[in-house]
């Protein structure tokens, strides 16, 4: 016994697999789905109800016959042109198919007769629409006959008169060739002729003559026979060979090139050859580059790249930028040599460009540092013979001023820089980029934090130090102080073994001013100061700024080569050509050499002060150069940002909730930016933060405002303004606006602001302490302890602690308290009572009840 699956026997029967089930299951015979086997029984039971259902089917006498009919007819069709007319035959088929109407009766269950009578009215209007779709058909087949024989004949007839005209053509081109051929083999036999005969008579007899007159008197008919020697010319017919190398022209026309060939021809063929081999190209890649670059590198149109692209499956446009990883395959693709330049190769190229050239001596460069109002700035003025000190805010020094002096004793450049405790990256920054460390120490007052910084600095840029012990002229000088403190910090002077030089100074009448002067000149000497004056200059930025009238203003220092104005220059991530170029006194100036500080317009930023300056060839490398160090300060912005992230979350995770105190800082220039942000941050603690929403240079604008409402931040201005945009929605949204000059003032109004914050503190303070004698029990009020106040004051009211052996066993409240029987606010010390403890009976003689009350105390940061 065979079995076969559903699947298997569906495909047999030609039937889908679901039904097949489906009349399997109505049969009573269950299966599971396409792989289930079915048996020859159960086979023959489907088939028995199919019978069953569906009638018996036998082998009888065919139930359908169909007939074929097809019916030719001429359609006679007149053409509108010509009066000649034309037969059509039109072929029509037909088709027919009946059913023997018992057979269909057999099929269909007697009780649906309505279903019979359905089907043969379906069957009539069937039929009946055949027979009007044939008729139509036959109508639109003869209409299509009619319009194409019109427009073959039409199209016949044109083709005759072409002809005509085409034929008439050639015959006329073919007898102007006849005429032409014949005109030139006469010429040609004449031309013979002659020639023979002059070769024939004798030369320079006068008898001669008649007889060549007489040869040459030929007929012009005699010379129009056919020549035998001669080839038979045909003319070529139509459709056939139509080439000309047996006509007799071609020898006249060979004659008349040579004769040309004499001539000397001009070459109008390009010199240039494609190259038989591939040359394959070493191709520099950045950690970034551009699809035209790239394509540049490679010689090639940036059409060809952008279409490998494609084809690796990538959409780009000529500006688009691409990785290293990305530029290499696409290099490989196009059969050249990829070369991955290191992550600080930029850097390096860019370094190697340096002046080269003779060095001669500089001037030195020397910085001014010390405590907050020790006379720095007086000491320059004097030094300079101007008041810049009386220009600064409160009399202090804000940021870095850098000045070159003509001395009796040479050039001198001076940087002066502030003493506040804020400023300490700006006195790293002067001491980094400085020759000569000058100290100044107020004789009256003596070593102070910052001084001690000064030094620090100093010592750790491997710079010397000249100590100015400033304000001799006071009273209260004390020099010696200054020498005895400056020693613990390992400054040692001269007459004290040392190799630091101690100038007495007074920068109020000039006293020891020439002697320091003389003090760094030795120094200088000493140090043999050298620069290249000449090539592409190299420095450092002192300050930088943004003025409103002219941009980004940078203070540089020039420390090798030559600054003109119209170089191309980097400084850190911003870069630009040099537009302006002032001195420190505004005056425009065309070129800087070593040492002398100069103010630059053109930078397209404002690069941080300390940031190296370099001259550049073109403003396609400094591009390139920015570029890389953005994207460098981005990566490290990004970490710095997701460290912060982690912090703050583990932060949040230890305490419930930090109060922020956010701050939008605008200043008037980049050191002061950075000093006040440090300063700010510093007064973070662990309840409050101080965030820096954003800062920058320049006045306060209409996007700082719409920040500040953002974020509910608080806007300062430092030294500078508000625009009158930005003051509007600052009115409007009540953003809390503070302009300041003096740095003080910024960090003791935040730190005050910030204390205001801060969470309450609450301190106990123990009113009195009670001891319990005995214990009376009352109806209403429970257990009332019979007290003598042994310390302090007992208040009604008040929280208050039971000790039992001096460890606390209850907390509460003082719910009653009476002397005698009357209740009472307070009892004091030495003074009996009766106490009741709130919602606790279980009070023994022997115990403590210390009252007590919670005090809220100011806090501080």
């Amino acid at each position: 016994m065979s079995e076969t699956k559903v699947e298997q026997f569906a495909e047999t029967v030609g039937t889908p697999v679901d039904r097949l089930i489906e009349q399997m299951h109505s049969a009573g015979i269950m299966v599971k789905g396409p792989d289930s086997p079915i048996s020859d029984e159960q086979k023959e039971q489907l088939l028995g109800y199919l019978r069953n259902k569906h009638g018996t089917i036998t082998k009888a006498s065919p139930n359908k016959i169909t007939l074929k009919r097809k019916v030719t007819s001429e359609l006679t069709l007149s053409s509108s042109s010509s009066k000649s007319t034309s037969k059509v035959k039109v072929e029509v088929r037909k088709k027919r198919t009946y059913v023997k109407r018992s057979a269909i009766d057999d099929t269909i269950p007697s009780g649906d007769a309505e279903l019979l009578e359905a089907r043969r009215v379906a069957q009539e209007a069937k039929k009946a629409e055949e027979e009007a779709k044939t008729q139509q058909e036959i109508e639109l087949q003869a209409q299509k006959s009619q319009e194409q024989f019109l427009a073959d004949e039409e199209k016949k007839r044109e083709e005759e008169l072409a002809a005509q005209e085409q034929l008439k053509i050639e015959q006329q081109q073919q007898a102007a060739q006849t005429k032409i051929t014949e005109t030139k083999k006469i010429e040609q036999l004449a031309h013979k002729q002659t020639k023979a005969i002059l070769k024939e008579a004798p030369r320079g007899g006068a008898a001669a003559r008649p007889a060549t007159a007489a040869k040459l008197g030929k007929t012009k008919a005699d010379l129009t026979k056919r020549h035998p020697d001669k080839p038979k010319f045909t003319v070529p017919k139509k459709g056939g060979d139509k080439s000309f190398q047996n006509r007799p022209g071609k020898a006249s026309k060979a004659r008349f090139k040579k004769k040309r060939a004499n001539k000397p021809e001009i070459e109008t063929r390009h010199l240039f050859e494609k190259p038989t081999e591939v040359k394959v190209i070493d191709v520099k890649i950045p950690e970034t580059i551009k699809v035209g670059d790239l394509a540049q590198k490679m010689s090639l149109k940036v059409a060809e790249v952008i279409k490998i692209m494609m084809n690796l499956g990538s959409m780009v446009t000529i500006n688009q930028l691409l990785d290293q990883e990305t530029a290499s395959i696409v290099i490989e693709e196009m059969g050249h040599v990829p070369v991955l330049m290191k992550e600080e190769q930029i850097e390096e190229n860019l370094m190697e460009e340096d002046a080269e050239g003779v060095k001669e001596s500089r001037a030195p460069v020397v910085t001014i540092m010390g405590h907050v109002d020790h006379g720095k700035t007086s000491l320059l003025d004097y030094i300079r013979d101007s008041k810049v000190a009386d220009g600064e805010a409160g009399g202090i020094t804000q940021h870095i001023g850098a000045y070159h002096v003509e001395t009796n004793k040479g050039m001198i450049t001076f940087l002066d820089t502030p003493g506040h405790a804020a400023f300490t990256s700006m006195r790293s920054r002067g001491a980094n980029a400085t020759d000569i460390v000058i100290v100044v120490v107020a004789a009256d007052d003596g070593v102070m934090p910052q001084t001690k910084e000064a030094v620090q600095h100093a010592k750790a840029a491997n710079v010397p130090i000249i100590v100015a012990v400033n304000k001799i002229d006071k009273e209260a000088a004390d020099p010696e102080r200054a020498k005895n403190e400056l020693s613990a910090l390992d400054v040692i002077p001269e007459d004290w073994g040392g190799d630091v030089m101690f100038m007495p100074v007074s920068a109020k009448t000039g006293q020891g001013i020439d002697d320091l002067l003389d003090a760094i000149s030795v120094t200088a000497e000493v140090m043999e100061l050298e620069a290249v004056p000449n090539g592409p200059a190299k420095g450092v930025v002192i300050e930088s700024r943004l003025d409103k009238g002219r941009g980004t203003v940078a203070t540089i220092l020039v420390q090798n080569g030559q600054l003109n104005k119209g170089d191309i220059i980097i400084a850190g991530q911003d870069y630009g050509r040099i537009r302006a170029m002032m001195d420190e006194n505004g005056k425009q100036i065309k070129s800087a050499v070593p040492s002398i500080p100069v103010e630059v317009l053109g930078l397209s930023g404002t690069p941080s002060a300390g940031s190296e300056v370099l001259v550049v060839k073109n403003e396609r490398k400094a591009r390139e150069v920015a570029l890389f160090r953005q994207g460098k300060y981005r990566d490290v912005k990004l970490a710095r940002q997701q460290a912060a992230k982690l912090e703050n979350m583990f932060t949040k995770m230890e305490s419930a909730h930090v109060e922020t105190v956010n701050i939008v800082l605008k200043a008037d220039v980049q050191g002061s930016v950075e000093a006040i942000s440090e300063s700010l941050i510093k007064l973070s603690t662990d309840e409050i933060k101080v965030n820096i929403v954003a800062d920058g240079v320049g006045g306060i604008n209409v996007s700082d405002a719409q920040l500040a409402v953002a974020s509910n931040a608080i806007i300062i201005g430092f030294n500078v303004r508000a625009e009158m945009s930005a003051k509007k929605i600052i009115e409007t949204e009540s953003v809390d606006l503070h302009y300041y000059s003096v740095i003080y003032d910024i960090l003791d109004e935040v730190k005050s602001a910030m204390t205001g914050m801060l969470a309450p503190e609450f301190r106990e303070e123990i009113l009195g302490l009670a001891e319990v004698r005995n214990v009376f029990r009352s109806p209403k009020l429970g257990a009332i302890a019979g007290c003598v106040v042994v310390d302090g004051t007992l208040k009604r009211n008040s929280p208050i602690r039971v000790l039992r052996d001096n460890v606390v066993i209850y907390e509460g409240e003082l719910e009653s308290l009476r002397r005698f029987k009357d209740d009472v606010q307070e009892v004091k010390s030495g003074t009996e009572c009766g106490i009741g403890v709130k919602n606790y009976n279980d009070v023994k003689p022997g115990d403590q009840i210390e009252v007590y009350e919670r005090v809220q105390v100011k806090r501080t940061l």
